[in-house]
C-alpha cells in the first residue's frame, strides 16, 4: 500500500436527498467547509468524488483517467440526453459522433442560424403587441424552437409547434425531478423520439430530402464506425441534441432579461454598440446565473492525481458552477461584473458554464458558440427593437431545482415596437 494524501470525506451513508436539497451549491458549500477543492461522499448509494476549480476541470477532462459511459443517471438519460447520445460515449466512437457535431458549426451556419432568429422575434414581436401579457420565457421557448428546427433542416408543421416545444422543453425541465416530472419529460421524450425516427426513416427511404448542410440531413445520413448508417433512434436522439438545447437557451434570456431589469446601466453600455461589451456581458449572464450545476464522469482507471487516489470506476463530478464562482478565479464571484471579461484571455477550465476542455476531443458541449449567438440577438432585441415594461413580480430564481427557470418566468406587457 502507498501513502496517499486522505480525501476530506463528508460523514453519513448516503447523501443524495442533500444534494437534491442544496442544488448548485451543494459541492460548492462543502469545497468552502472542507477548505478543499476535492472531498469525497455518498450519492446514490456509492461513492462519489466531488471536485472544483481550474486544476480539477483539468483532471476531470482528460480522457486518460475519465469516461462518460456508465456515469449520468438513467433518470438522466431518459429525459435529457437520450440513450446512445454523444454524451455518453467514449474514445474513438465520441470523437467521431463529436466531429459530426462540429461539422455543422461552421461561421456560415451559425450566421445562418442568427438570421433565422432574428426573423422569428421579429414575427413574435409582432404578436406580442396584441397580447396583455407576455410570459418572455415560454414565449422564447417557442421562438428557439421554431429557430432550431428551421436551422436543423426539420419540418414542423404549424400545428405540431407548440405541442414540440412543449415536450423539448419538459426534457431539460425534468432532467433534476423525481416523481410526476420526471415521468413527464420521459414521456416527452419517448413521443420526440417516435416522432423523429419515422422523420429520419422517410429521409433514408427518399420521401424527405433536407438541405445537405443541415442537421437533419448530416446526421440522418451519417456513417458511424466504417460505412454503416447510424440506427435511427440513435440518429432521432443526436438529431434532438440539436433542438433541446437550442430551446434550453430560453432560460439563458431569461436571465438576461433580469439582469438587464437588476442593473439598468447595463442597457446603457450595450446601447453604445460596442460589441465588445456584448460579450462581455454575456459571459458574465454566463457565468453569474445557474444552468448546468454539475458534470459526471467515472474514473477510467487507477491513478494518483497530487497525492490523492483515484479508483476505477469511482463516480466523479465536477462543479461547473462552483467553478464559475470560485474566488480563486474569480474577483467577488457573487458581484454581476462584465468587465472582468474585458481583459480576460479565456482558457478551456476556468470558465465552464457548458462544460470544459477542447471543442473536438473532449466533451466540452458542441453547441457552446450556438448559446452564445443566440444570447446576442435576444440581448440585441431586449435592449435595442422593442420597448416592454416589466410589472411588479417574483423575478427571484432557485438554486435548489434544476434547472433553475425565475419564479414568475419574467412577465411583460405594452409591447411596442421601436421605430
Amino acid at each position: 500500500m502507498g501513502n496517499y494524501n486522505k480525501i476530506p470525506r463528508e460523514k453519513g451513508m448516503d447523501h443524495s436527498l442533500t444534494l437534491f436539497r442544496e442544488g448548485y451549491i451543494y459541492i460548492l458549500n462543502r469545497r468552502r467547509t472542507f477548505h478543499s477543492d476535492l472531498f469525497e461522499t455518498r450519492l446514490l448509494g456509492e461513492k462519489a468524488i466531488c471536485m472544483g476549480g481550474i486544476e480539477a476541470a483539468q483532471l476531470f477532462y482528460d480522457a486518460e483517467k475519465f469516461k462518460r459511459k456508465g456515469a449520468a443517471p438513467n433518470r438522466v438519460i431518459q429525459t435529457l440526453f437520450g440513450k446512445g447520445g454523444v454524451q455518453g460515449l467514449d474514445g474513438k466512437s465520441h470523437q467521431e459522433r463529436k466531429e459530426m457535431f462540429m461539422s455543422i458549426m461552421s461561421r456560415s451556419e451559425l450566421n445562418r442560424l442568427t438570421i433565422i432568429a432574428e426573423r422569428e422575434w421579429e414575427r413574435a414581436i409582432e404578436r406580442w403587441r396584441r397580447m396583455k401579457k407576455v410570459i418572455l420565457y415560454e414565449e422564447v421557448k417557442e421562438i428557439l424552437c421554431r429557430t432550431a428546427c428551421e436551422w436543423a433542416g426539420v419540418t414542423v408543421q404549424e400545428d405540431e409547434i407548440k405541442n414540440l416545444t412543449k415536450n423539448l422543453g419538459a426534457m431539460f425541465e425534468s432532467a433534476g425531478s423525481v416523481g410526476p416530472n420526471h415521468w413527464r419529460g420521459r414521456r416527452a421524450r419517448n413521443v420526440v423520439e417516435a416522432w423523429m425516427a419515422k422523420h429520419v426513416e422517410n429521409v433514408r427511404q427518399g420521401m424527405m430530402t433536407p438541405p445537405e448542410h443541415t442537421a437533419f440531413h448530416k446526421f440522418a445520413l451519417h456513417s458511424d464506425h466504417g460505412d454503416n448508417l447510424l440506427d435511427i433512434k440513435t440518429a432521432a436522439v443526436e438529431i434532438i441534441n440539436i433542438l433541446r438545447p437550442i430551446v434550453a437557451i430560453a432560460i439563458y434570456i431569461n436571465f438576461i432579461a433580469i439582469a438587464l431589469y437588476h442593473y439598468p446601466d447595463e442597457t446603457k453600455k450595450i446601447q453604445t454598440g460596442n460589441e465588445k461589451y456584448v460579450e462581455m456581458f454575456i459571459h458574465e449572464v454566463r457565468r453569474f446565473y445557474p444552468f448546468f450545476p454539475y458534470a459526471v464522469a467515472r474514473v477510467k482507471r487507477d491513478f494518483i492525481w497530487a497525492g490523492f487516489r483515484f479508483q476505477k470506476g469511482t463516480l466523479t463530478l465536477l462543479d461547473l458552477y462552483g467553478t464559475n464562482h470560485d474566488p480563486k478565479i474569480w474577483d467577488n464571484p457573487e458581484v454581476f461584473h462584465p468587465e472582468r471579461f474585458h481583459d480576460w484571455e479565456g482558457g478551456p477550465f476556468g470558465f465552464i458554464p457548458q462544460g470544459g476542455g477542447d471543442y473536438f476531443l473532449g466533451h466540452r458541449c458542441a453547441g457552446e458558440w450556438v448559446t452564445i449567438e443566440l444570447m446576442k440577438v435576444g440581448l440585441d432585441f431586449l435592449v435595442n427593437r422593442f420597448d416592454y415594461n416589466i410589472p411588479d413580480q417574483d423575478l427571484s430564481y432557485s438554486m435548489v431545482n434544476i434547472p433553475s427557470i425565475p419564479r414568475s418566468q419574467v412577465v411583460i406587457r405594452n409591447v411596442r415596437r421601436r421605430d
